[in-house]
């Protein structure tokens, strides 16, 4: 059963995979990866997407010289092809449910490290101190409830119980993601954003024909996102970003 927090590896391992040589993914990658995610892109057309779009680029290559694939934005385009044709095959069928792979009980465990892990690092910010040390009060407190949705460890009723309270943590965490963003922003030095849209701009520059207007909005706000958490050494909340060790 596929852990759903493995959605930004297995599309890293795939895109690697059939680039032929290994080439970490770039913080714009990443953005593009989690605007899928938000999109509700399902994991099977983002992989889909990706052979397709090297399917069509290899069978080019074989007519003459083409540079190398450098960036998965260059996927973009197939991917929601692909994303659209998995939504007409399934017209009709009820979704199916978020799937949660529980590691012997410790899952609830390892959730809960993730966010007091998070939590520390807030308290150690050196911006918007208030939002930040707020977020980590709530974090701490989602983590003593994660431990203590703990409790059955046999039954298939539990499994399906991990699976709803995880995708409820998940909406509660990229609620107070926006929310610390809209703090980080607001309390950022204009200079800073202007450069980072500058740099979001420059590396998007080259994709911008296979990617939609909508998509490109919002592949830029999650990369200033991104890299405004990294300019400032803040974690991620959400446990897509959760430790697999």
């Amino acid at each position: 059963m596929l852990n759903y927090f493995n959605y930004f590896t297995e599309i890293e391992e795939r895109f690697q995979q059939r680039r032929g040589a290994l080439l970490l993914l770039s913080t714009l990658d990443w953005a593009l990866i989690e605007t899928w995610r938000e999109a509700g892109i399902p994991l099977e057309a983002a992989l889909r997407g990706i052979d397709a779009a090297f399917d069509k680029y290899e069978a080019r290559q074989k007519r003459g010289r083409m540079r190398r694939v450098n960036g998965l934005a260059w996927c973009a385009q197939a991917v929601m092809e692909a994303a659209e044709e998995l939504r007409e095959a399934a017209a009709g069928t009820a979704p199916g449910a978020l799937s949660v792979a529980r590691e012997s009980g410790f899952e609830e465990e390892r959730v809960a490290a993730h966010l007091e892990t998070a939590a520390a690092a807030l308290d150690a910010a050196s911006v918007a101190p208030e939002a930040c040390a707020s977020t980590a009060v709530r974090l701490r407190q989602l983590a003593v409830e994660a431990r203590a949705a703990d409790t059955d460890e046999s039954s298939a009723t539990h499994d399906s119980a991990a699976a709803h309270d995880l995708e409820a943590l998940e909406r509660t965490l990229t609620v107070l993601e926006e929310k610390l963003f809209a703090a980080l922003t607001a309390a950022a030095p204009e200079e800073l954003l202007v450069g980072l849209k500058e740099h979001a701009a420059r590396e998007l520059a080259p994709y911008r024909s296979r990617m939609g207007a909508v998509q490109l909005r919002q592949v830029e706000r999650q990369f200033v996102q991104k890299q405004l958490l990294v300019h400032y050494n803040l974690p991620r909340l959400s446990l897509f970003y959760m430790s697999q060790q």
